[in-house]
């Protein structure tokens, strides 16, 4: 086999996050000469899935070096206890935590390009289902959150002129491209004063409706030209592919599930990677006809036509947030239950904190907190156990916010949980740099298709002039099964 250096490569792929993964996806049918790497000795990058010992050698490097973009991770967690005990941390590879979990809209493009690219049959996928709140206002109690029409006649917490006020809301939400003389003189305005003077909601109908956006900023805070679209999206998406559910995750680790599957494919298409070696620098010298002469941390040189590289610009408007990862001691069967006969049981539930509602150090909580309840069936931990992933904009009392977020929801579940396992770690959100490459980092808790624009806008510069409509649609290769897309060696 040639070495690295001695082949002529068409492309050289730096960084297996998820946006970089799904371009070998796309350029794994190209019959281009691919060369993936990355500097990271797993797969996934800012959407890595990680076992409890991968997770301490995690910390041990962000603590160590300047680990972009992760910062500030301290960890917690009882001692290991036998196999199969609810009420104990378990083995190590008992648990796949996922530094990046986001949601999946059913209505997303992503997932008929991963049907179209064939390796869905690679990818199990589960309901996300029910949305619940918790307000301070209700004593800091768990509520099921109306996040659809049945949902909102069935709740009789909501008097009839607000249900009248709501439904006139969704009815137009679903349609507001088409009624732009409504909603584009707000377009800039805060959502929750839009929803108050145009809809006469009331704040705790406000806040529900802000919840399902999956916005880290307050309703005030949240544009109206931005919250729209994520409505619509929320509320198009449900019955799509069964009653009860409107967005799914892939088992195994979400994103990094999707990154793993992807590079399968770039492999079976004849692409070759290697962990544990970047990009060191490039070049493209004079005499080389004006391919880029790229230097990589294991000492070799490789030339390529084209390199794609993760850019990581924070820009003095970027977001940063506060992340927690917890596992709690119990299978919290109450917010999987649905109340939509014939759905499928969910292994997923959201459930939103509003401002205000938490107080730590005389400071009220500034901004939403979200908290993704994932069951064992997701795969991430034992029978018996959830992992808990919360969310907010990053604050200097977010750490202590964030673990009274946690206190308060388990208090509320009313299932005895204890906590086994804490991971507190803060991300900041990159930004395009100026070349225009995106940064393969993002903060969304759920999946932005803005995402697949951008990768095939670097695969059609790639390409060069095709067919756009062969992005990502790939024919059943001769003799080829379910199983066709497994690793090759290099793998």
């Amino acid at each position: 086999m040639e070495s690295l250096s001695e082949t002529r490569w068409d492309v050289v792929i730096s960084g297996t996050g998820l946006q970089h993964s799904l371009l070998a996806l796309a350029l794994s049918r190209s019959d281009k000469k691919v060369l993936h790497v990355d500097q990271n000795e797993y797969y996934g990058g800012a959407e890595a899935a990680f076992s409890l010992q991968e997770v301490d050698e995690w910390v041990e490097k962000v603590n160590r070096e300047y680990f972009k973009p992760f910062r500030n991770a301290s960890l917690w967690k009882t001692d290991a206890g036998p196999l199969n005990a609810a009420g104990k941390l378990s083995f190590s590879r008992a648990y796949t935590l996922t530094l990046s979990p986001h949601i999946i809209y059913t209505k997303s493009k992503l997932l008929a390009q991963l049907v179209s690219s064939k390796v869905y049959r690679q990818l199990e996928f589960q309901a996300v289902g029910n949305w619940w709140i918790l307000d301070g206002e209700g004593g800091n109690t768990l509520k099921r959150l109306p996040n659809g029409r049945e949902d909102i006649f069935q709740d009789k917490s909501i008097d009839n002129r607000a249900k009248r006020s709501l439904m006139k809301f969704l009815k137009f939400v679903v349609d507001f491209e088409n009624q732009p003389e409504t909603w584009q003189p707000h377009g800039d305005s805060g959502l929750a004063e839009f929803l108050s003077s145009q809809f006469q909601l009331p704040s705790s109908l406000q806040t529900v409706i802000a919840a399902l956006t999956l916005s880290l900023d307050p309703p005030d805070v949240t544009s109206v030209r931005w919250a729209l679209p994520r409505i619509s999206r929320h509320l198009s998406s449900l019955g799509v592919f069964g009653p009860g559910f409107g967005a799914v995750v892939p088992k195994w680790g979400g994103g990094a599930e999707i990154s793993q599957v992807s590079c399968r494919a770039g492999a079976v298409g004849g692409g070759v990677y290697v962990l544990g070696t970047g990009v060191k620098s490039s070049s493209v010298p004079e005499d080389t006809e004006q391919r880029t002469q790229v230097h990589l941390s294991n000492g070799e040189v490789v030339t390529t036509q084209h390199l794609v590289k993760m850019s990581y610009t924070l820009s003095t408007n970027a977001k940063s947030v506060s992340k927690v990862i917890a596992v709690v001691s119990s299978p919290l069967s109450s917010l999987f239950q649905s109340s939509v006969e014939g759905a499928p049981l969910a292994a997923v539930s959201v459930v939103v904190i509003s401002p205000n509602s938490l107080t730590v150090d005389t400071v009220p909580q500034p901004s939403p907190i979200y908290i993704m309840v994932h069951s064992s069936e997701t795969g991430e931990c034992p029978n018996g156990q959830c992992v808990l992933y919360v969310t907010m904009l990053y604050s200097e009392h977010g750490k202590k916010l964030l673990e009274s977020a946690v206190s308060t929801f388990i208090k509320s579940s009313e299932d005895n949980a204890e906590l086994l396992y804490t991971l507190y770690y803060e991300q900041e959100q990159g930004s395009k740099s100026a070349n225009s490459e995106p940064s393969d980092v993002s903060l969304d808790l759920a999946f932005n298709d803005e995402v697949l624009h951008d990768v095939e806008a670097e695969w059609k510069s790639i390409v060069g002039d095709v067919d756009q409509a062969t992005f990502m649609r790939f024919e059943d290769r001769e003799g080829a099964n379910e199983y066709d897309d497994e690793p090759s060696e290099d793998f």
